[in-house]
């Protein structure tokens, strides 16, 4: 077994790994020409996305993209809202727009991540138009750097006799595409775009770990969100180096010692109750998923765990955990972060 060699800090940096830089001013990318693409929607000037210059020149763009000249700056790919074609709103033809071009990318097999079963839609945050909500598929949320939304909830216990706290950790299982045999957070998932977090943690809860609806909606705490901005790499299943901004909702479950999670789908191997220092020990040796570690680092800093007192990186934990994202997240921010 591997040493634990890691800190709680490298295991935040490992998700955060995008380099904390004006993204929207500042060329970065592992390309000879790197200026990245600023996704724009009609009649907003503030980017919801960044695109990498070898996702530009391999995506199959149709008419209802503008797409500028690699030699100008900012680089823009500007989606043109057509309600010609038989859509009656903005929204819905931003939608049309997406769809017709993600299924030419699927077509030319220009990506492979597209490659992928088909999965729900993902809302681009901030955006102007609300009804529908302006989405596109989720295998190509990454594509467009758009920030994506996530929702997970960390069920644990305490013994009546001792107050021991243990928390129940899944591990994933070895057929997924991505980060297969990682442990988890206990309830997790994608928020689909015309779902709130916490409805997306009542269902998943549900085909997670066989957790009652009445249960979670009766007893679950909504507890803040992880912000990071991420390079995708190995482990992610889809292309690499891409501008991957995330927002995860955290919430909490306390439940009694005789409640059980149980794996009801075929995502989860098997469920572990285990104690701290049992989850510390994973964490160190790095056995979690990526992004799971740094909500399993908030679930200590907010349950005393982890604190001033017994961590050094305590501040740039609390800190990292909660990075600005660089697209806005609301209809009304003006810019972006």
């Amino acid at each position: 077994m591997a040493s634990s060699s890691k800190t709680y800090l490298d295991l935040i940096k490992a998700c955060d790994n995008f380099p904390c830089i004006d993204i929207g001013q500042t060329p970065w990318a592992e390309d000879p020409n790197p200026a990245l693409y600023q996704l724009l929607l009609p009649d907003d000037p503030r980017p919801h996305g960044y695109i990498l210059p070898s996702t530009v020149e391999r995506m199959p763009w149709t008419t209802s993209f503008e797409v500028s000249a690699p030699a100008s700056r900012p680089r823009t790919i500007k989606v043109k809202a057509d309600t010609s074609k038989g859509v009656n709103s903005t929204g819905a033809a931003i939608n049309a727009a997406f769809a017709e071009l993600i299924q030419a990318a699927t077509e030319t097999q220009a990506f492979a991540s597209l490659s992928r079963p088909r999965e729900e839609a993902f809302r681009i945050m901030g955006a102007k138009f609300p009804s529908p909500p302006v989405q596109l598929r989720r295998q190509a949320a990454g594509l467009f750097g758009i920030t994506c939304r996530g929702a997970h909830m960390t069920v644990y216990t305490r013994s009546k006799e001792t107050s021991e706290l243990k928390i129940w950790v899944p591990r994933r299982s070895a057929h997924l595409k991505t980060y297969p045999g990682k442990l988890d957070t206990s309830v997790a998932g994608g928020v689909r775009a015309e779902e709130s977090p916490f409805e997306c943690i009542v269902h998943e809860a549900d085909e997670e770990a066989s957790l009652p609806a009445s249960l979670v909606r009766g007893h679950a705490k909504a507890c803040g969100a992880v912000t990071y901005v991420s390079s995708s790499g190995a482990g992610s299943g889809g292309e690499m180096g891409l501008v991957v901004p995330d927002v995860l909702y955290v919430y909490d479950l306390e439940v009694g010692e005789d409640v059980v999670l149980k794996p009801q789908d075929d995502e989860v191997e098997e469920f572990y109750l285990l104690d701290v220092r049992q989850v510390k020990e994973a964490l160190l040796r790095e056995e979690f998923k990526t992004n799971c570690a740094p909500v399993m680092i908030d679930f200590f800093v907010r349950h005393g765990i982890i604190t001033d007192d017994n961590e050094a990186d305590y501040l740039e934990i609390v800190t990292r955990l909660h990075r600005p994202l660089p697209v806005p997240t609301s209809a009304g921010a003006l810019d972006a972060c």
